[in-house]
């Protein structure tokens, strides 16, 4: 029953409620300057196009964000989605043929995973973030005419980053072409946010990057796959998801397009990222939870049991923190977790509750 933001009040009157739960990552979903660039842009640019881009569905303002994520990400160009499962579904099947293949993490969204079965090219599935099993399909795939090496740039519910390193010195080595998306990893990884390739250095050596508007870019909507020009033109004519949606509202381009002048002013957001992670990491290690991944802002609680999952969320809920339980099917049976979020926006007492209450409520039930 309010904005999105650290803290919440929800319908039926619960109020001074505190998000772990958002992947709004930097707090730019309620940020005045990302607001006010919202209501100038619905102002000037009207509501919506009531059309698709090839028709009259394209204003200035989407062409000044294609370049300016593109300028971001150190890229040639960029082109917009409604969404980055929308830019997931368009690329794979105007992209590849019978001829190439794809080469996918096990564990990829599930985005990722619908695009590559629209497509006719030959797929295989490599073994979470196992560059052996990696090298053995790319060495099985020499046989295609291409070959794209295709992961999450950081994994939502493990909170893990791939080792791009790795994976591009084989893609080297086995001339394949590397896709990464990163929708949990845009404007918070990285010495200025620009993600899982700047954070490893690769940025030279990702051929394609997908990502979304709707996380730490302003948290509205809409996605987006940049890189070499040749391929933004290729889905300009052939990606169907871009063909055949409406454009993104202006009030959207407007939020997404504050939020990277944010970014790229200044690296005091993302980086502030770091240090509330890991104040949080620490403190629940020393608590004797299990929390998996690394360095990362999502932080899974891991507890196995998907009722114990349940229980706990609702407990914790009741102790003032907004926190969801996975299980099965959303994780593999036996993983069930709490996945909880950390924002730029946290203050170090709304973490230090946060693992006050999962120590409560972890003893409670039998966790700790």
């Amino acid at each position: 029953a309010s904005r999105q933001g650290p803290h919440l009040r929800l319908a039926g009157g619960g109020a001074g409620i505190i998000n772990f739960c958002a992947n709004n990552y930097l707090g730019l979903s309620s940020h005045p300057e990302v607001i006010r660039a919202a209501v100038e842009a619905l102002e000037k640019f009207g509501a919506g196009l009531s059309s698709v881009r090839f028709i009259c569905g394209t204003q200035s303002i989407h062409k000044d964000l294609e370049e300016k994520i593109a300028r971001f990400h150190q890229r040639e160009d960029a082109i917009l989605y409604a969404s980055c499962f929308d830019a997931n579904a368009g690329i794979f099947e105007a992209l590849l043929t019978p001829e190439d293949a794809v080469l996918s993490d096990e564990l990829n969204h599930a985005s990722i995973i619908d695009g590559i079965r629209l497509c006719k090219a030959n797929k295989y599935r490599y073994k979470h973030m196992d560059m052996q099993d990696l090298e053995a399909k790319l060495k099985e795939a020499q046989k295609h005419r291409l070959r794209l090496v295709a992961t999450d740039g950081a994994f939502s519910m493990d909170g893990d980053i791939a080792p791009l390193r790795e994976i591009c010195q084989l893609a080297q080595k086995y001339d394949a072409l590397v896709f990464i998306d990163e929708c949990h990893a845009t404007g918070f990884l990285g010495p200025n946010g620009r993600g899982t390739d700047e954070l490893l250095g690769v940025m030279d050596k990702v051929t394609i990057v997908n990502s979304t508007l709707g996380k730490a870019l302003g948290g509205a909507a809409g996605g987006y796959t940049t890189g070499p020009k040749p391929l933004i033109d290729l889905l300009r004519q052939r990606s169907r998801p871009y063909l055949f949606s409406n454009s993104l509202p202006p009030a959207v381009v407007g939020c997404a397009s504050k939020a990277l002048d944010l970014l790229m002013e200044s690296n005091a957001i993302a980086q502030s990222m770091a240090a509330k992670t890991q104040r949080f990491r620490s403190k629940m290690t020393a608590a004797g939870f299990t929390i998996s991944g690394k360095d990362h802002p999502i932080c899974p609680v891991m507890l196995g049991d998907a009722r114990l999952a349940s229980v706990m969320a609702e407990d914790m809920l009741n102790r003032g923190i907004y926190v969801i339980g996975f299980s099965y099917p959303v994780v593999p049976k036996g993983k069930a977790r709490i996945r909880v979020q950390i924002s730029a926006v946290h203050s170090d007492e709304d973490i230090d509750r946060c693992v006050e209450a999962f120590t409560e409520v972890g003893r409670k039930h039998g966790a700790l």
